[in-house]
């Protein structure tokens, strides 16, 4: 458990770094669509929603970056993307089952960090150490 709560910085930072990569779909929302659902779209409505969904998910990397670096924040930040991380692959279960094929890289990954975030959590809380600190 001690190698866990040690090593879970990286995890975050690496798969922050993965998720921020997603602020380039708030630049470009078609190409983010099509490389993460192959499939296009039209319209304004949707170019905003695309764009503002690309910026969320950047900052959730982002998030998961400073909690890999404050360790008093990492539990927070932890949860915070592994919640989101959450939603988005249960959407994709119940509603998009269409696109599961093109966004298995990150539904993949997605479902790595929960279930790392949440032995993460599991083993902070074994070793009885304060959720607001992951020393």
């Amino acid at each position: 458990m001690e190698f866990i709560i040690k090593n879970f910085k990286w995890v975050m930072l690496v798969t922050g770094a993965l998720t921020a990569m997603m602020f380039y779909g708030f630049f470009a929302p078609q190409m983010a669509l099509e490389s993460m659902f192959a499939t296009s779209f039209g319209g304004e409505l949707e170019t905003l929603v695309a764009r503002s969904w690309s910026a969320l998910i950047g900052l959730i990397g982002a998030v998961s970056i400073y909690g890999a670096f404050v360790e008093r924040h990492r539990v927070f930040a932890a949860v915070i993307a592994a919640a989101s991380k959450a939603v988005f692959v249960l959407l994709m279960l119940i509603y998009g089952q269409d696109y599961l094929a093109a966004a298995a890289p990150a539904l993949t990954m997605d479902v790595a960090v929960i279930v790392l975030t949440l032995v993460f959590l599991v083993a902070i809380r074994a070793r009885g150490v304060p959720t607001g600190s992951a020393r």
